[in-house]
């Protein structure tokens, strides 16, 4: 593809255009690519006499081998002085990343989301983030768009910082599941109103009566579900405040 890396069969097609006595941009032309890159390739493999398609190739290959081994290894998570395994949070790190991926979502978010996820704080600034992800400040900045977007995340910068915060906490499925819901109710709605207009009792309106159907139920079960987890949280910050407090008195008492 023009701007893409060159294969084997372009090489070959650049040592038979050079065989001929064709210059760089004739070359390029026949590719599809700029006479640059032509004229870059064979000055870094033996040169326009010297040129070898397969040799070339290879001393690529052989290049880009040698960056990859070069690159040093990312610097490990830090545990927060929990004692965890860097390993392990590491393994965990990266299989979480594949989850979501998996889930549909863009590669560069999910590895920004999975980082944040498994930071005790929950935030992280986007310098943060390029020392741990070795990427580009544009990419985590994309990145960090797409997902604010989503209601994944949230910014937030304290009196007098100058750095922004990126931060998730434990919401972000219960947005995600939100963000559903609006889009499942708006499905509802057009299922509904194309029901009536193709005529429930033809084949396509009764298809589109029944998705209805089911994405009422499917609304209904996530309102319960999202409730249910509203008044276990609820009762789980009563029984925390309660435990920090019977802390506290002791506390006062031993001092």
């Amino acid at each position: 593809m023009p701007g893409g890396r060159l294969t084997n069969e372009d090489r070959q097609h650049i040592a038979a255009g050079l065989a001929e006595g064709l210059g760089y941009a004739e070359i390029g032309r026949r590719l599809g690519r700029p006479a640059s890159t032509i004229m870059r390739e064979v000055s870094r493999n033996g040169g326009p006499d010297d040129y070898g398609a397969d040799r070339a190739h290879e001393a690529t290959r052989h290049r880009a081998r040698r960056h990859k081994q070069a690159r040093p290894p990312a610097p490990p998570i830090p545990d927060g002085g929990h004692g965890r395994d860097p390993q392990a949070v590491q393994g965990f790190t990266e299989s979480f990343t594949a989850l979501l991926v998996q889930q549909g979502l863009p590669r560069m978010e999910a590895r920004v989301l999975a980082c944040l996820y498994i930071t005790d704080s929950g935030t992280l600034t986007a310098a943060d983030l390029v020392q741990r992800l070795r990427v580009s400040p544009a990419s985590i900045s994309h990145a960090v768009a797409f997902l604010e977007q989503q209601g994944m995340l949230r910014r937030e910068r304290a009196p007098g910082a100058r750095r922004e915060r990126y931060v998730i906490d434990d919401e972000i499925w219960l947005r995600s599941l939100l963000a559903a819901l609006q889009m499942n109710e708006a499905l509802v709605a057009a299922s509904q109103r194309g029901a009536e207009i193709l005529g429930v009792a033809t084949p396509a309106g009764a298809r589109l009566e029944s998705s209805a159907e089911l994405l009422l139920l499917v609304n209904e079960a996530f309102r319960q579900v999202m409730e249910q987890w509203r008044q276990s949280q609820a009762a789980r910050s009563v029984v925390e405040k309660g435990v920090g407090g019977r802390q506290h008195l002791a506390e006062d008492a031993g001092g």
